[in-house]
């Protein structure tokens, strides 16, 4: 099974990452070239996933209706909810094989980025018995880890003389906050939920609205958290994956429950009716 996953995921990425630096000269470069080819790459698998987003946002009134019908029979409503998805042609649970798909991928990517940035002196002897006969790396091959202010083998961080923690550097923020404006892009759904919610007796629909609004929050706090113990490379790579996820998102469903912010930010006008 490990040399399946070797051989289908590990290596491919591997050289193609190497194939790229020896391509630029940045690892830096390099690594936002490859994030941006394999998102674009899992663009079939992607779609499908936020349109189906994308539909249900769009029945969340006719799902209102039915919340309100059959708020005392969970039942019946479960059956009436299956029926409206199927009419409509919204399966939720199509997203499942290409979000299980982008994870194996995520995972393949984090082995092959952790194995380049924490190979300190031994980076030949360690990657090249994993890199095809045409790509192999000389003996006295140096990889350059620096990518405009950072080290990409440390943490994007800045120390600050006085302060017992150290700040979290541009590249952190940005991924940090990409993830909060991906989280507000699909508040549409959380909101009508939340409108659900209050229309039925039952509790648990108000703590899935809350928990979901808290998940909004929490991944980018993650990002911040985590981010402060990750070599940079693995920062530039959630960066740039979390910006064109952002664009992806915003090319089918456009900018959902971000739409307030940005007027209130004078960024949108108000009296814009499109999506987009």
């Amino acid at each position: 099974m490990a040399s399946l996953w070797n051989l289908l995921l590990t290596q491919p990425l591997l050289n193609s990452l190497i194939g790229l630096y020896k391509l630029t000269g940045n690892l830096g470069w390099s690594i936002v070239v490859l994030t941006i080819l394999l998102r674009f790459l899992m663009t079939p698998l992607v779609l499908p996933s936020l349109k189906v987003t994308k539909k249900i946002q769009e029945l969340a009134p006719e799902l209102a209706k039915l919340k309100a019908q059959f708020k005392d029979d969970k039942q019946k409503l479960m059956v009436a909810q299956a029926e409206l998805y199927k009419k409509n042609g919204a399966n939720p649970a199509s997203g499942c094989l290409p979000q299980i798909v982008q994870l194996l991928v995520l995972i393949a990517l984090f082995s092959v980025f952790n194995s380049i940035l924490k190979a300190d002196g031994s980076l030949v002897e360690k990657i090249n018995p994993n890199l095809y006969s045409f790509n192999q790396l000389s003996a006295d091959f140096k990889l350059n880890p620096n990518f405009l202010y950072m080290d990409l083998t440390k943490p994007d961080v800045f120390h600050v003389p006085g302060l017992p923690i150290p700040l979290p550097g541009l590249f952190l923020l940005l991924s940090a906050l990409t993830q909060l404006i991906s989280s507000k892009m699909m508040a549409p759904e959380i909101s009508a939920e939340k409108k659900i919610a209050e229309k039925t007796k039952d509790t648990t629909d108000d703590a899935m609205v809350e928990m979901q609004q808290q998940m909004g929050y929490m991944f980018p706090l993650m990002t911040l958290v985590i981010g402060f113990q990750f070599p940079a490379g693995l920062v530039v790579y959630w960066t740039i994956f979390s910006i064109v996820s952002s664009y992806q998102q915003y090319s089918v469903s456009g900018w959902g429950g971000l739409k307030p912010w940005l007027i209130k930010l004078n960024l949108l006008k108000s009296h814009s009716h499109g999506s987009h």
